[in-house]
């Protein structure tokens, strides 16, 4: 069968909209086919904002997801390879969902015995993401960078994302 991840993310993706949600979406820094600006790359994630207020000509297909965006002021389009999204979630209080690192089963090396149902599959997720990049105030640089098995420490005064079994 074909991936569920660019499906999925269409979903969630309009459920955030629909709910009057920003919806972002964590995107692995490294992706080969990956187009962003190379001045907004500070680490191994990125977080993009695909909010119809901020970007233009967004498509999401099977393959990319695609769009054109302002960074510092001037448009630039972007192209994210759907297998590269590690996650999509709202803004406002993390609601969505984490991917694996890949769920098309010819790329897992478990393909037999992997199934959503032993924590392969996507996982639903709750609470506003740590994975945010910027200078807000109060941020001190910490991201998904600093957490390399992604489990989120708790921080006092902070929310991070949580996973839902």
């Amino acid at each position: 069968m074909s991936s569920s991840r660019p499906y999925l993310l269409r979903a969630l993706y309009d459920w955030i909209v629909d709910n009057g949600a920003t919806p972002q979406i964590l995107v692995d820094a490294l992706a080969d086919e990956l187009q962003v600006p190379e001045n907004v790359l500070s680490g191994n994630k990125i977080v993009l904002n695909i909010s119809p207020g901020a970007v233009r000509d967004l498509d999401m297909d099977n393959e990319y997801v695609s769009f054109v965006a302002r960074f510092s002021g001037v448009s630039q389009g972007v192209i994210v390879p759907v297998e590269a999204v590690l996650a999509v979630y709202a803004r406002e209080n993390g609601q969505g969902m984490m991917f694996p690192e890949s769920d098309h089963p010819d790329d897992r090396d478990d393909a037999a015995t992997a199934s959503p149902v032993d924590g392969a599959g996507p996982r639903p997720v709750s609470g506003p993401s740590q994975a945010k990049r910027g200078t807000e105030e109060g941020d001190s640089g910490d991201g998904p960078d600093d957490d390399p098995e992604g489990r989120g420490a708790e921080r006092k005064g902070r929310p991070n994302l949580k996973v839902i079994k």
